[in-house]
């Protein structure tokens, strides 16, 4: 009999938070103030279960009562977000998906972001069976226009922004295949906008491609590159879909929408 009450308090509880997520997602789903009226229409709730929840959301400020008899989502959900955000970083949401994206294709996985005129590796990961040496460890830095992901960045720099970068880098090569020209670095870029990814084709290191998708944070902002690193002849072109899936999964964990967009 004991269970049979403990049973029975939990369902109530249960019940209870129910109803108060449904209550917080109508007003969500409302950019203005709503009655009670409305609330308890969309909701199914009786008015006076709806009222009695809200006045308790309303003294937690989860809710606030902009005039009588109506009411929109309150500051204390925008406090507990703001901890959310901060809490979230790019790498805790990328590892799981990078490993997946790794046993799919079996070569090197790169989690990258761009601090100035570079970017740093921040994550990999590889398996020795992948037959590359990995060069670059996790704190390495590479010139933005010599990798895929730096060419993502310069891709959404405006044109002047671009010109100040190749004039402060003087667009300087590692090899023969290295892009140390304006123009051509410019046409590059356009090719990145076009198609949401970016190539780096054996620019960096001789005997190795790479090809990389954005991530984006819940604002839409481009904060990292997700590429894959194989040797040359080894690259395989299906594996662009997957690595587009596999930045825009990433993107959503980080509360990014509108994916649409790949870059």
């Amino acid at each position: 009999m004991k269970k049979e009450a403990h049973d029975d308090t939990g369902a109530i509880s249960i019940q209870v938070i129910e109803r108060m997520v449904s209550l917080l997602d109508a007003l969500a789903a409302s950019p203005d103030p709503i009655s009670l009226k409305e609330l308890s229409a969309t909701t199914k709730l009786h008015p006076s279960t709806a009222h009695r929840i809200l006045n308790d959301l309303v003294v937690k400020r989860f809710v606030d009562r902009s005039e009588p008899g109506t009411y929109r989502l309150g500051m204390r959900l925008l406090e507990l977000g703001n901890i959310v955000k901060s809490r979230l970083s790019v790498r805790e949401a990328a590892l799981d998906f990078m490993r997946a994206l790794h046993r799919k294709t079996h070569q090197t996985i790169n989690l990258s972001v761009r601090q100035s005129d570079e970017i740093v590796y921040i994550d990999r990961s590889f398996s020795e069976r992948s037959g590359m040496q990995v060069v670059r460890a996790i704190g390495g830095r590479a010139p933005l226009h010599l990798t895929s992901t730096g060419k993502l960045f310069l891709s959404i720099d405006d044109p002047k922004a671009v010109r100040a970068y190749a004039t402060r880098t003087g667009l300087a090569g590692h090899n023969k295949n290295s892009i140390t020209d304006l123009g051509k670095l410019e046409r590059e870029l356009s090719m990145v906008r076009a198609l949401g990814y970016a190539r780096d084709n054996e620019e960096l290191e001789l005997g190795v491609r790479c090809m990389a998708a954005g991530i984006r944070d819940d604002s839409g902002k481009l904060v990292a590159g997700l590429s894959i690193s194989a040797p040359a002849d080894r690259l395989q072109e299906e594996w662009v879909e997957d690595l587009v899936t596999t930045a825009a999964q990433i993107s959503s964990a980080l509360g990014y929408a509108n994916q649409q967009d790949g870059a």
